[in-house]
């Protein structure tokens, strides 16, 4: 029997096809939702926590800012903690923080800012050589906290602002406090 046979077939190498290319662009976050400024406000409010060194500050204790409710609104960050933003400078933000490990390509350069009785321990963040954010720790004594102010633009301003509510700083028993919603 004759069984049929398949013809021969020419095979190509494959043509290189051009990958393209990736470059990584930074996708911000949008700003925090702040809310209405409220109507008839007072001068001045306060913002209320828990200190984030614990172990360095008194049982029983909260740290207290005072900020000007024109320029700064209470509100979350985007981990849903407590912070405030800054009405007129967007991603302007004072939020707690606590010490971490930084990525190889930021670096941090250190002073002290003494305001008051009050002294902190301010670690400015360099990313690729762009300050990105700054962060104050210190307390007066009965507390020992940290705050991180992060910004995207305005940078002096949003500093200059944020000292000013952070040389407001004051430990106040827990009783006193206000309470967070």
């Amino acid at each position: 029997m004759d069984t049929p046979t398949a013809e021969p077939t020419q095979t190509f190498p494959p043509e290189p096809t051009l990958t393209p290319s990736i470059t990584p662009t930074e996708t911000p976050l949008p700003p925090l939702a702040l809310p209405t400024e409220a109507v008839n406000a007072p001068a001045f409010m306060v913002w209320d926590g828990t200190p984030t060194y614990l172990g360095d500050s008194m049982p029983g204790y909260s740290f207290r800012v005072t900020y000007d409710p024109d320029l700064w609104a209470l509100t979350a960050d985007q981990f849903g903690y407590p912070a405030i933003g800054h009405r007129n400078i967007p991603y302007c933000v004072i939020s707690v923080t606590s010490g971490r490990g930084m990525p190889g390509n930021v670096t941090v350069e250190h002073d002290v800012l003494y305001t008051g009785s009050l002294a902190f321990d301010v670690g400015m963040a360099f990313e690729n050589g762009v300050l990105k954010f700054i962060t104050y720790t210190g307390g007066d004594g009965t507390i020992i906290t940290a705050f991180e102010v992060s910004f995207q633009e305005q940078s002096e301003t949003c500093i200059a602002d944020a000292v000013t509510v952070l040389s407001t700083l004051r430990s106040v028993p827990s009783s006193q406090a206000t309470p967070q919603p």
